[in-house]
């Protein structure tokens, strides 16, 4: 039996009953001020902004479009900020970046069938990295699509969605939409963070039920995303292991910024005087200037290591899979490792104190079990590591001082470090080849979860999204670093950026292609595959929506003309020309880019 038949609160409007789009206002009227001998009603529409107006949340982005536009309409009319996008890629990606900075589920709305695909990208590189997000799309009617019917823009997506994101449910009853928003938000944020998706097909949306029992409907989550503490044996395994240590060693994983546990994740690097090396995105966890900071001898520090403790941080690729040369001799390490995720435990080595709970728990863990009395590492060890790390900073400085025309990539980042350590508040947002390897080991950042980058699967196309959404979840200033490339992926965002007049600093590292700007195409017939146009002027995009554009060819002009848009707190862009020349292929991962070793054939 149909189920709205059983509740009389619950009736799906016909075709005759529906309201054209522009008397939405109209209907809107009527039900909030229903006549007196009639039942307050509700419907699909305000009953989603009522779920997710409940749990707190109180932005989406999106791109607006069948069958949902109304429901953004609807939501910015109910008080709600909905940022309106260009593409759902770069709109899913500010919803997980916003769910990274806030540990609420960023929430992306989408139409359907193509623009839920666009979302679904960002949606499975949140899941990868742990962010948590929601992607709530429109989808065509059950009855059709299970038929293959036909339907426009038809597609089974929650049957998509399901292998690339934490958790996939849909809702077709106006009686569930609270249950359903509920769920999403507990499996996007409890354990493991991740990727939800929720499918409200069109006809949700029009159902109409009685006021107060959409009301009794809704659900409030209580403690999403619940402490895990670890096992007292696990923690007096770890502590044994780390007693032993002549080389200790500590690493910093995002998932360490994202516990907001600062104060102690501080504490445990200090108090046990174990020197670290944070990943990308755990710069700023303490200052990279800190004296026990090993990211500057970062080769040094995980090869010659013998326990590592890892905070947050997986051994996967980014960490050589915890083998391998990067990692010295077989059989020299020995891993300790803090994850809420136990099937985390011996994914590519043995892990011989697992430490299974949510990162503030365990860091507190380890602290109360260290006492005040601990250890310290030995002497030579730490001289080694402050040894090199001088021998590197002193290198890295005579190339960061080069003031030339066009700039390399290190005489521009030189003047971009310099901006940073002015304005540590400000938000780095970073992606690349080249600028991405050479900014994360050449720009310190000073305060936890400032550095935003491509994180686990190294993707291009983050940087606009996580610009809007870095400005508009923090309120700070934002300074994007893009290399011309990665800014191509996301790059028409310049204009949202300029429609919401928020505080971003795009500046671009144009040096005429991917990699570098001087291949050819040896048949003579078309530039070369990671050739762009010469001399391109990306400035004059931002002038184009009203923004503010600059072009700079010495890290000298660069310098100012960032001070100045960080200072007005006006959406620029500066095309920072870099020589075509510089720039080596992939990166500093040139190694994964597998090369043709036959001869040329004829």
């Amino acid at each position: 039996m149909d189920r709205n038949a059983q509740d009389p609160s619950i009736r799906e409007t016909s075709a005759q009953d529906r309201i054209p789009l522009d008397r939405v206002e109209e209907k809107v009227d009527h039900i909030e001020s229903p006549a007196a001998d009639e039942p307050e009603l509700t419907d699909g529409f305000n009953l989603v902004i009522d779920a997710l107006k409940l749990n707190g949340i109180e932005t989406i982005y999106g791109v607006p479009g069948i069958p949902i536009t109304d429901l953004g309409r609807l939501a910015q009319g109910r008080g709600m900020r909905v940022v309106s996008f260009r593409h759902e890629q770069n709109a899913g990606n500010a919803a997980a970046i916003a769910g990274y900075l806030t540990k609420k589920p960023g929430v992306c709305l989408t139409v359907s069938a193509p623009g839920f695909l666009n979302g679904l990208t960002a949606l499975a590189n949140a899941t990868t990295n742990c962010f948590p997000m929601i992607l709530i799309s429109g989808s065509s009617e059950r009855e059709i699509v299970d038929l293959q019917q036909g339907d426009y823009e038809e597609m089974d997506q929650l049957a998509v969605a399901k292998p690339l994101c934490k958790a996939a449910f849909r809702v077709l009853h106006a009686c569930d939409i609270g249950i359903g928003v509920a769920r999403a938000i507990r499996a996007a944020c409890s354990g493991r963070p991740g990727g939800v998706y929720l499918d409200l097909p069109a006809k949700l949306f029009s159902q109409v039920m009685d006021a107060a029992a959409g009301e009794a409907s809704l659900v409030k989550v209580i403690d999403p995303a619940p402490a895990q503490r670890p096992g007292e044996d696990a923690i007096r395994r770890a502590l044994d292991v780390l007693k032993t240590a002549e080389r200790p060693l500590i690493v910093l994983g995002k998932g360490a910024a994202y516990a907001q546990a600062d104060e102690a994740v501080r504490a445990l690097v200090e108090q046990s005087g174990i020197p670290y090396v944070p990943m990308s995105m755990a710069k700023g966890l303490l200052p990279d200037t800190h004296p026990l900071s090993a990211g500057a001898a970062r080769s040094t520090a995980l090869k010659d290591s013998d326990v590592v403790l890892l905070v947050g941080a997986r051994l996967n690729w980014l960490l050589s899979h915890g083998k391998g040369k990067t990692w010295g001799a077989p059989g020299s390490k020995k891993f300790i490792q803090i994850d809420i995720e136990p099937k985390e435990m011996d994914s590519n080595v043995e892990i011989v104190a697992p430490v299974v709970g949510d990162i503030g728990s365990c860091v507190q863990a380890l602290l109360d079990g260290m006492g005040k009395d601990w250890k310290a590492p030995p002497s030579a060890w730490l001289d080694t590591l402050k040894s090199k790390k001088e021998a590197n900073v002193a290198k890295m400085e005579q190339k960061l001082r080069r003031n030339v025309a066009p700039m390399d990539f290190h005489g521009a980042l030189g003047a971009l470090k310099t901006v940073i350590a002015e304005r540590p508040d400000a938000i780095l947002v970073n992606e690349g080849a080249n600028t991405l390897d050479l900014a994360r080991g050449v720009i310190d950042m000073y305060q936890p979860r400032k550095r935003l980058d491509v994180g686990t699967w190294g993707v291009m196309g983050i940087g606009m999204g996580f610009a809007v959404a870095a400005a508009i979840e923090t309120g700070k200033p934002v300074l994007a670093v893009e290399g011309d490339s990665a800014f191509g992926f996301s790059g028409m965002e310049v204009e949202t950026i300029c429609r919401y007049d928020l505080p971003v600093c795009i500046v671009v590292f144009n040096n005429n292609g991917i990699y570098r700007g001087t291949d050819t195409d040896p048949t003579g017939r078309d530039p070369g595959t990671t050739v762009f146009v010469k001399d391109s002027r990306y400035d004059r995009m931002m002038e184009a929506f009203g923004g503010v554009g600059v072009n700079v060819t010495t890290p000298d002009e660069l310098k100012r003309a960032v001070d100045a848009a960080m200072d007005s707190g006006k959406p620029t862009l500066i095309n920072a020309v870099i020589d075509p020349q510089a720039g080596s292929e992939s990166g500093n991962i040139g190694n994964l880019n597998p090369q043709s070793q036959l001869k040329k054939k004829a």
